[in-house]
Order: structure tokens, then sequence, then C-alpha cells
């Protein structure tokens, strides 16, 4: 199970380390209906993610992932070829990130969330968490990994489960502010909103980088 657990451990983290998803939940969480949008964007978020997730990992246990002890040789190819996508995907960050002295740019979509209703919030929740690109491949890799590692069912399922809990703490933590802390954590939400858009760029070249770095490192370590 420790196998498993540290093979999908830096994708969970990738995935969890995403600003949009905590910006627009602190942007829901401001609308009138707050709790209500806020809960159903994390539902959203956390099905899809789990959905994604379980269809990877059967695709992935029925293939043959993994040999004895060491990953099948084509979940070694699958790793380094989604450690080479994270490489450029960091490059292409890096170069689309706000020049000096202009703001960071939000995304479009973002500006009619204060109108928003629970089902749509769900449904963002969803195309945020599962349909993202990045999360994507990462679900692939931690998949791919998951089932590299082991064999036994049981341990598979509870790695995808600490996967799904470890790539939800973007939206887990905001949400788990505002319903301890109420309009108090309005402040400190906003505070955190504000850090997460204008470094956007940065955070995510670094995430990609050093994900790019540890795919490619482990497919030439097991090639």
């Amino acid at each position: 199970m420790g196998a498993a657990i540290g093979a999908m451990l830096g994708s969970a983290v990738g995935v969890a380390i995403s600003p949009l998803p905590l910006i627009a939940m602190v942007l829901l969480l401001a609308t009138p209906r707050g709790r209500a949008d806020g809960l159903a964007f994390c539902a959203g978020w956390l099905l899809s993610l789990t959905l994604v997730g379980t269809v990877m990992l059967l695709i992935g246990a029925g293939e043959d992932a993994d040999e004895g002890s060491a990953p099948a040789t084509w979940v070694s190819w699958l790793t380094l070829v989604l450690g080479v996508l994270f490489a450029f995907l960091a490059v292409g960050q890096w170069k689309a990130r706000p020049r000096p002295g202009r703001p960071a740019r939000t995304p479009g979509w973002m500006a009619g969330l204060d109108r928003t209703t629970p089902a749509r919030a769900a449904g963002l929740g969803a195309l945020l968490s599962g349909a993202n690109p990045k999360n994507l491949a990462l679900t692939v890799g931690a998949a791919a990994g998951i089932a590299g590692a082991t064999s036994q069912p049981g341990a598979r399922a509870v790695a995808l489960v600490l996967f799904v809990l470890i790539g939800s703490l973007c939206v887990l933590v905001p949400l788990g502010v505002y319903l301890a802390g109420g309009k108090k954590a309005a402040a400190t939400l906003e505070g955190w909103k504000d850090w997460m858009a204008t470094h956007n760029a940065a955070i995510m070249t670094t995430v990609l980088a050093v994900l790019a770095a540890k795919y490619v490192g482990d497919a030439l370590a097991n090639l």
C-alpha cells in the first residue's frame, strides 16, 4: 500500500495546488448563497475527480500495469510522455505570465459567479476537476502509478481515496475556513484569493516543472 500511496502523492499535490478552483471557491462563498454554492462546487469537484480517477485506475488495472515488483513498460512510457507534457505546459505557463507592472487577468468566466446557482456551481466544480487538462493528465499519471505499484484491489482503492482527498484540498480548505468562521473568515479568504491570483503563473510554472522532473525521472529509472 505504501508504494501505491507514494506513486500518486506527487500527482495529488499537483492537483491540490491549483489557484483557479481556490479563487472560484472564494468568489462563490462571497455570494448571497455562499454556503449552498460552495458545498455544491465542492461536491461537483469531488465527484468528478473520483469518477475520472476510478475510470483511469480500472483501465490501468485491466492492462497488467505491474510486472512483479516493477511497473509495466507501458506505464513507464506513459509516465515519460506525461512528464514531457508537463514540461511543455510549464514553459507555456511561464510565457503567458503577466509582465511586470501589469495586473494578472482573471478568467472571464469568473465574472458571473455572483449570479450562479448551486447546480451551476456543481457543474463548474466538475469541469475544473475532471475536465481540466492538467488535472486529467495528473489523474492519468496517478492511476498508472497506483496500478503499477500494486495489484491488490484494497491498496489501490485506499490510494485512490487519498488521491482524491489530497487533490481536493484546494476546495476543501477554503470551504472549511468559511464554514468554521462564517463572515469573519471573509478577509482571510479574500487575502488567499488575491495572493493566488497575483502569483498564479509562478505557482503553476513551479508545480508543473517539479512534476515534469519527477515523472521523467521515475520513467527513466524504470525503463
